[in-house]
């Protein structure tokens, strides 16, 4: 059962992990209009917070689920270093 768990948390892992690369980049493509908006405005205040505003969601969006994939990797190191017996 153990090694089944095993397996299938690191098939998880791995597959989160393109996931993850794949966030990266709609993060980058979805900056990009919103950048461009603020600077077709002219850098009006209003152009500037509804960007900043737009940017922290996208940023959000990244940084996220990249500290959840930490968090989960810890999690599984650790069941997998609870499972397995100690040498001396």
């Amino acid at each position: 059962m153990s090694a089944t768990l095993s397996s299938f948390l690191g098939i998880f892992m791995k597959v989160g992990f393109v996931a993850l690369i794949f966030n990266e980049v709609r993060g980058v493509i979805l900056a990009v209009p919103v950048l461009y908006a603020m600077y077709q405005s002219g850098g009006t205040a209003m152009a500037i917070w509804l960007g900043f505003c737009s940017l922290a969601g996208i940023a959000l969006s990244v940084i996220v689920p990249l500290i959840a994939a930490k968090r989960v990797k810890r999690y599984v190191e650790k069941k997998q270093a609870e499972s397995e017996p100690a040498t001396v």
